[in-house]
């Protein structure tokens, strides 16, 4: 028996994957940085290779190097990388690193002087985010740099990739801007003689909706895992991967004007039934959501009724029939007329992307499902988790 849990369907990620691959002449990336969006990097990894992805991506060398254990030899890029980190780990490793200034680029020169072969090196633009990057200013600087490393044998540049700054809003102007710095950096970089195997810029919402950026590569996040990050419907079929869900610990009757949760910051507006859920802010439920996360239990989607607490939260179900031991389902693909994970984020002012991640953390049984290798039914404990428990 369980009493809360987090299941994810791995079909759907695969599915998912291989929709964005039908939609593209380039290769996919599939982002898993984060633990999977909160879905399991490993498993999301595996199930985003069974549909189509080529490429892995994620934030940091640790990530990188826990794909590398678990035998998953496809190209990995890791991108965020503070001074000081054992690239040369990365380097023995064959995992891709970025180089966005003449700072990180002498890192990894350095990595592949300790490992003694040579980084496999992606150049960062930076086209506009003013995150990571070169400016157009540095850029030549680095192009200078790196060619000669690569002529030392001490890198192999295999990329060279930027970041939109507003692709969620198709039209907007900083897309096309964003572009032909791009474009002009590519050339530059051809004048100092580097002509990289992959070109990419294209995240979820490019991925989805402007062809003329996918170039080599593209680099899906969120939406191989089913949601969306563009305003509306998806221009292609998404299906949510992971649906949250708890059973009643208690229910019990209150009378009208009942202040409920701390601060009794909800009052019921006549005698009700309260309906105890136990998952709180300690399990990923957003304490934004105190007074709107809207829940499914029985045939009604209800709000929460006061403060999320760390490890609970109540439901006011007026006078309709719950009983200990029902399903409260947070979010999920929206089959059951349960909310999602956007409806979730639009309820309190956030992204899809964070309600999901939050759900990452350990206290919660994540449970796999689906036909692709390694998933199964929660009774399985090879389909459960990376390492057999039913957590990863």
């Amino acid at each position: 028996m369980w009493q809360a849990e987090v299941r994810i369907d791995l079909d759907a990620i695969r599915d998912n994957v291989a929709t964005l691959r039908a939609g593209t002449t380039a290769e996919i990336m599939a982002v898993v940085k984060a633990d999977g969006y909160g879905h399991g990097m490993l498993p999301a990894a595996r199930a985003a290779l069974a549909g189509g992805a080529t490429w892995l991506g994620v934030a940091t060398l640790d990530e990188a190097l826990t794909l590398r254990r678990a035998g998953l030899t496809v190209p990995v890029l890791a991108w965020l990388n503070a001074p000081g980190m054992p690239l040369h780990e990365g380097a023995e490793a064959g995992v891709d690193l970025n180089a966005g200034s003449l700072g990180q680029l002498g890192e990894l020169v350095t990595a592949a002087r300790r490992a003694q072969r040579p980084v496999r090196a992606h150049l960062k633009l930076d086209t506009g985010l003013a995150r990571g990057g070169a400016t157009p200013a540095d850029w030549p600087a680095l192009l200078e740099a790196a060619a000669k490393a690569q002529a030392d044998g001490e890198l192999e540049v295999v990329g060279i990739w930027s970041h939109f700054v507003y692709a969620d809003a198709p039209g907007h102007e900083t897309i096309d801007h964003q572009l032909a710095v791009f474009a002009e950096g590519l050339a530059t970089a051809e004048r100092y003689g580097i002509e990289p195997r992959y070109r990419h810029i294209a995240n979820s919402a490019a991925t989805l909706t402007r062809p003329d950026a996918h170039y080599d590569l593209v680099r899906p996040g969120v939406a191989i895992y089913g949601l969306c990050p563009l305003p509306g419907p998806p221009p292609v079929r998404l299906r949510p991967a992971m649906t949250a869900r708890a059973r009643i610990t208690q229910t019990k009757r209150v009378p009208a004007g009942q202040g409920v949760s701390y601060g009794h910051a909800y009052h019921t507006s006549r005698e009700a039934t309260l309906a105890l859920v136990p998952l709180g802010y300690g399990d990923g439920v957003p304490r934004h959501a105190s007074n709107v996360g809207p829940v499914l239990l029985g045939d009604a989607v209800r709000t929460i009724a006061g403060r999320v607490c760390m490890d609970q939260f109540v439901l006011d179900c007026g006078d309709d029939p719950v009983a200990a031991g029902d399903v409260a389902t947070l979010f999920g693909p929206g089959d059951h007329g349960e909310p999602t994970a956007t409806d979730w984020a639009d309820a309190i002012g956030t992204i899809n992307y964070e309600i999901v991640t939050r759900f990452g953390g350990s206290r919660i049984p994540r449970v796999y499902d689906g036909s692709v290798p390694g998933s199964g039914g929660s009774d399985d404990p090879g389909s459960r988790g990376a390492d057999g428990s039913g957590q990863v």
